[in-house]
């Protein structure tokens, strides 16, 4: 009884002084976290700073002005209406009663989903900013498909010729165009047969708005996939189909 008595005393008297200091200190505990704060403060604004400092020097090797980023992606994704020099591409089936040399069917006679696939293909590649298929924008995304001579584009159907406007550095487009394998084998067919084609460097193209759908439905980005410095895919599902080619 008198050890329980002395701890009983003890702990009493322990209580007794960590509530009399945390009286005293609460003054200095204030204090305290309010020269914390400021530190951490200071330390954010230095932080600012140096990415500040690092963005522009990104901006500046890189050449790209990451200010009007949000305008660029709004034109990639289609969602504004678009003006500037580019290319127009024009394909188009050869004459049926036309010479033929020995050998040619009328399925070569045609312009084939594959053909007008390359040269869309090869205006992205070659750096298209916009780009319009008939008179539909198009972006990366965009589905079309060709049944005989028909192409189904976003529920319109059209008739040969085809016509690809794309909004870009003309020499840059031309130069895809002209290195592109699938479109030297074309254009050997448009000398054989007497498929058009047909190139035009045009200073004043104006491409509409896309009014398609703008959700990926056959592909997705991997989760953890970095899409530009800093911005990094979240998990997404995936397609299950490939009945259309993508434009893109």
């Amino acid at each position: 009884m008198a050890l329980a008595g002395t701890l009983f005393t003890a702990n009493a008297r322990l209580s007794r002084g960590s509530d009399e200091r945390q009286a005293v200190d609460l003054p200095g505990l204030q204090a305290n976290e309010d020269a914390r704060r400021e530190r951490l403060a200071a330390q954010v604004e230095e932080l600012r700073g140096e990415v500040d400092r690092l963005t522009a020097e990104q901006n500046a090797q890189s050449g790209i002005d990451w200010s009007s980023a949000g305008v660029a992606a709004e034109v990639a994704s289609g969602q504004v209406p678009v003006t500037g020099e580019g290319l127009v591409v024009e394909l188009d089936d050869a004459d049926p009663n036309g010479p033929r040399p020995a050998g040619v069917g009328a399925d070569d006679l045609v312009v084939h989903q594959q053909d007008l696939q390359a040269v869309i293909n090869a205006l992205w590649a070659g750096g298209a900013e916009a780009m319009m298929l008939m008179d539909q924008r198009v972006i990366s995304t965009s589905a079309f498909q060709c049944i005989g001579n028909v192409l189904s584009l976003q529920g319109r159907r059209y008739s040969p010729a085809y016509v690809v406007t794309a909004i870009g550095d003309p020499a840059a487009l031309m130069e895809a165009l002209d290195s592109d394998p699938a479109i030297r084998a074309y254009k050997s067919w448009v000398a054989a047969v007497g498929l058009g084609w047909s190139v035009q460097e045009r200073q004043d193209l104006s491409l509409p708005a896309y009014d398609g759908p703008a959700d990926l439905t056959y592909a997705s980005v991997p989760a953890g996939t970095e899409i530009l410095p800093g911005l990094v895919a979240a998990a997404g599902g995936s397609g299950n189909s490939d009945q259309e080619d993508s434009a893109g």
